[in-house]
C-alpha cells in the first residue's frame, strides 16, 4: 500500500473542513450584522408610520370638524326594538355593540372624534385601521373592515339584519 495515496486525500479533506468552518463562521456573523441593521431600520420605519398615521388622524379630525357646517340626518333611536332583536339592553351610539369593537378599542375611537354610530359608519376602513394603527401593535392586528357597515346598520335601526350578520361574523371579519 502506498502511503501518500492515502494521506493526501485524509490531508485535503481536514484542511477543507477547517476553511469550510472558518468561513461559516465569518459568514454567520456578518448575517448576524446585517439582520440586526435590517431590524434597526424596520422598527425605525414603524415608528415613523405610527408618527405619521398619528398626523393623518389629527388632520383628518380637523377637517371634519371645519366641515361641520352641514346638519346631519338624525334617525331616532329605539331601544325596546334594539334589546329585542339582539337579546340585550342596548344603549345609544354604544359603538362596543360592534361585533370585534371592544372598551379599548371603543376609548381609542372616542379619543379620535368617532363617538356615534353615524361617525362610525361614515369613517373609512383605513381611518379606522390607522387610529388601531396609532393606538400600538396590540391593537394594529385587528381587522375593522366591517366595523363601518355595522355601525350604519345600527345607526338606521335595522337591528335584525344587524345581528344575522353578526351571527355569521368571526370577530368582526368576514
Amino acid at each position: 500500500m502506498n502511503v501518500p495515496y492515502v494521506v493526501i486525500p485524509i490531508a485535503l479533506g481536514v484542511i477543507c473542513g477547517i476553511l469550510g468552518y472558518i468561513l461559516g463562521k465569518i459568514n454567520f456573523k456578518n448575517d448576524n450584522l446585517l439582520s440586526a441593521s435590517l431590524q434597526s431600520d424596520l422598527d425605525a420605519c414603524k415608528v415613523h408610520t405610527r408618527s405619521l398615521n398619528a398626523k393623518i388622524l389629527k388632520l383628518e379630525t380637523e377637517l371634519a370638524i371645519k366641515n361641520k357646517t352641514i346638519a346631519p340626518t338624525i334617525i331616532p333611536f329605539e331601544a325596546s326594538l334594539a334589546s329585542d332583536a339582539l337579546g340585550k339592553k342596548i344603549k345609544e351610539n354604544d359603538l362596543k355593540i360592534v361585533e370585534g369593537i371592544g372598551p379599548k378599542i371603543e376609548s381609542l375611537f372616542v379619543k379620535a372624534g368617532i363617538k356615534t354610530w353615524q361617525n362610525l359608519s361614515q369613517a373609512s376602513t383605513e381611518k379606522l385601521q390607522s387610529i388601531l394603527d396609532a393606538g400600538g401593535e396590540n391593537y394594529a392586528m385587528h381587522n375593522p373592515s366591517t366595523w363601518a357597515r355595522q355601525a350604519l346598520m345600527a345607526y338606521q335601526g335595522k337591528w335584525k339584519e344587524l345581528k344575522d350578520w353578526q351571527d355569521s361574523l368571526l370577530g368582526g371579519k368576514e
